[in-house]
């Protein structure tokens, strides 16, 4: 029974500074993967911190333990020595359990007995000119209490009138009203399932992560998870989203529109690539342990001067390969 209080969990005695890379294992590393890994890394490196790895394994239907081994020789293969052991997110039911107990508690969540459908069509009955139903956003229908008979489907947390203000590293200073961009937001799902926003929040603050660099693509989620911090009364981190990497199409290179395996042969060739893409030059070296020194110097000097790598040239996009079965 929950009294209120926080979890009853505290991350680890840990220095000022710690990043992660937390990849989902629904295939091998690819090139996209590849760059947020090296990203995160060379920033936790340059900045004396530690670096830790993270299996984001919650969608049971597309993960597998073949595609966890493959990304995890695949790191070791190219030189990305983490700290500490691998979290697995599969694991970590009694974690994410106690954080939503906090949540529920503070009366900050609430049972939602809506469907995909039921969803839709409110939205198609609403005004056309509301910010959020043109966003696309949950209307609220169960914020005040579950209608008789009907069940709980889902768990959303409520957003209130609630604005994010936060600062990016590459992309500076961002305000985000959740009620109208997010609307109140699931953090356990139909299936029973821990959605990834509460699992995220959760690990990042039991891994005592200070700096979260990943891809752009979970720009919009970071408002969000900033929201569940503050619930929490757990730290924020700093933040840097990167450009991901495109194909040729302009899409987000993933296995689904044919982006190739990272070649664990090639090491230094793949890790140039990926650094190419960071808007750094490609580095001479024998090894992966020849490699990296280098790197982090080269990060390292870069940051003084630009504050953030995003200010530095635009890799091209990226050619897909040819038999379209890897995201």
């Amino acid at each position: 029974m929950n009294d209120g209080s926080a979890p009853n969990t505290a991350p680890s005695a840990a220095p000022a500074r710690a990043g992660r890379f937390a990849p989902s294992p629904t295939g091998p590393l690819h090139l996209g993967s590849l760059v947020a890994a090296l990203a995160s890394r060379l920033d936790a490196l340059a900045h004396g911190g530690r670096w830790l790895v993270r299996i984001e394994d919650l969608d049971h239907e597309r993960c597998s333990d073949e595609a966890t081994g493959s990304i995890l020789h695949t790191l070791d293969a190219l030189g990305f020595a983490h700290d500490g052991p691998v979290v697995v997110q599969s694991t970590r039911n009694a974690e994410y359990q106690a954080a939503f107990d906090h949540l529920l508690g503070a009366g900050s969540v609430y049972p939602c007995a809506c469907s995909r459908r039921e969803i839709a069509d409110s939205l198609a009955n609403a005004d056309e000119g509301d910010r959020a139903v043109a966003a696309g956003v949950y209307p609220g229908t169960c914020r005040a209490g579950l209608a008789p008979g009907r069940a709980a489907r889902a768990w959303r947390v409520r957003v209130g009138d609630t604005v994010i203000r936060w600062r990016d590293r590459c992309r500076g200073e961002r305000i985000e009203s959740l009620a109208a961009e997010a609307g109140d937001f699931i953090i356990r799902r139909a299936d029973g399932y821990w959605a990834y926003q509460l699992a995220v929040v959760v690990d990042d603050h039991l891994q005592g992560i200070t700096d979260v660099v990943r891809g752009d693509d979970l720009l919009g989620s970071t408002a969000r998870q900033i929201h569940l911090l503050q619930l929490l009364g757990w730290p924020i981190p700093r933040y840097l989203h990167l450009p991901v990497v495109r194909g040729p199409d302009g899409h987000k290179l993933s296995k689904q529109t044919g982006a190739r395996a990272v070649d664990d042969n090639d090491p230094v060739g793949e890790l140039n690539r990926a650094l190419v893409h960071l808007g750094f030059d490609a580095i001479v070296a024998r090894d992966p342990a020849a490699w990296w020194p280098q790197a982090v110097d080269a990060w390292q000097g870069e940051l003084p001067a630009l504050r953030n790598p995003c200010a530095r040239r635009a890799a091209p996009p990226v050619a897909a390969a040819d038999d379209g079965s890897r995201r």
